[in-house]
């Protein structure tokens, strides 16, 4: 019987193959690279990028090349946009990288969740000492009556007084209501708050001193005192006005109203981050409001919601060089001294439907709003 060998002892495979032991790579000489100083030697100067490299470049939406200032230069596709023909209008070049709207595409934002627990966290509602708020914002009825006896006998021009919102009666349309307003804060990753912010770094409240205001500010009547009060005091309970934060692909987030406003009913007053003009006069922020106008710029104050605000935020602006569009006002901006600081409110200057978009205008005090390509 012969013996059996190496090759007898491996079993051979089910399918005929011959199995082969795989052999080891012999080892290689290392790669060499060539050094920087080498290959600057050898490569060729690329042409210098002058005005005349930009020449041919147009606007893919008007096809005009003028007013090259105001146009910008997709980082993806490097074809040229106006700031004034994007929609929605871009007010100002950014001062980061941009895609246009091609390369960006339609753009989706993940809608807020319409919980109860969550609108409650994430607008911080109180459910504690509502009814002290109350009483403490409502004059009691025998100050109303003591007023009324103390009148002088003459005749004067009765004055407009702010009114207070009506919030939706129905518990669950106002948060849909209040979950609109989250998923536009969010989708801009910003915070919500219904107050005046002061950051370090930027102006402290020491700052903000209406008696600074050039040629002064009015002061708000304490009968109009206690509606914005009293505005606060529902918002910390979950009782907003009725209005949605809606996106439109031609202005972007905008609000309209879900309910009938009255004139002269408070909407919202203007809340974020304070800072002095002059730290954000090269910002890229398209929604800063001017806070105190000082008679010396240095002292002059914006409000900056870009990290956080209300739904002041999102309330758009007419065309101030369109008539048809300033018919679309139906709310003013007012500043008022508050307590010897300076208040930003938006009040509603005639009645507004239900359905209907809320319109102010931004320059309502300075002309220096870029607004003539608004639709």
């Amino acid at each position: 019987m012969a013996p059996k060998g190496p090759e007898a002892e491996s079993p051979s495979p089910t399918n005929g193959s011959v199995r082969k032991r795989t052999e080891a790579l012999s080892p290689s000489s290392p790669r060499k690279y060539r050094s920087l100083a080498e290959i600057m030697r050898t490569a060729k100067p690329s042409p210098p990028v002058t005005g005349e490299y930009y020449s041919d470049f147009r606007c893919e939406q008007c096809r005009s090349g003028d007013r090259d200032e105001e146009m910008l230069l997709c980082d993806s596709c490097d074809k040229g946009y106006h700031i004034f023909c994007l929609r929605p209008i871009v007010v100002r070049v950014p001062s980061g990288p941009w895609l246009c709207p091609s390369c960006a595409g339609e753009r989706t934002f993940q809608r807020f969740p319409l919980m109860q627990t969550k609108i409650v966290g994430f607008f911080r509602i109180q459910r504690c000492s509502i009814t002290a708020e109350e009483e403490k914002c409502r004059p009691s009825q025998d100050t109303r009556k003591q007023r009324r006896r103390s009148m002088p006998l003459i005749m004067h021009k009765r004055r407009r007084r702010i009114l207070p919102f009506n919030p939706t009666e129905d518990p669950v349309r106002r948060i849909e209501q209040m979950g609109s307003l989250a998923t536009a804060l969010t989708t801009l990753q910003m915070e919500f708050s219904n107050e005046l912010t002061y950051m370090p770094g930027k102006a402290p409240r020491s700052a903000n001193q209406a008696i600074l205001e050039k040629g002064g500010m009015q002061v708000l009547p304490r009968e109009d005192k206690e509606t914005l009060e009293l505005c606060r005091a529902m918002y910390k309970r979950g009782e907003c006005p009725p209005l949605l934060v809606v996106y439109d692909s031609l202005e972007g987030f905008t609000v309209q109203a879900d309910g009938h406003l009255k004139d002269m009913t408070l909407i919202a007053e203007y809340t974020g981050d304070v800072d002095y003009l002059l730290n954000r006069q090269h910002d890229d922020c398209d929604s800063i409001m001017t806070l105190l106008s000082a008679t010396n710029p240095s002292d002059s104050l914006v409000v900056c919601p870009d990290k956080c605000g209300n739904i002041a935020r999102f309330i758009n602006g007419i065309n101030n060089h369109n008539q048809e569009s300033k018919k679309k006002q139906n709310i003013k901006c007012v500043r008022y001294d508050v307590d010897g600081e300076c208040r930003a409110l938006l009040v509603a200057c005639r009645d507004i439907s239900c359905g209907e978009r809320l319109y102010y205008d931004y320059n309502g005090c300075e002309q220096e709003y870029p607004t003539q390509h608004f639709i």
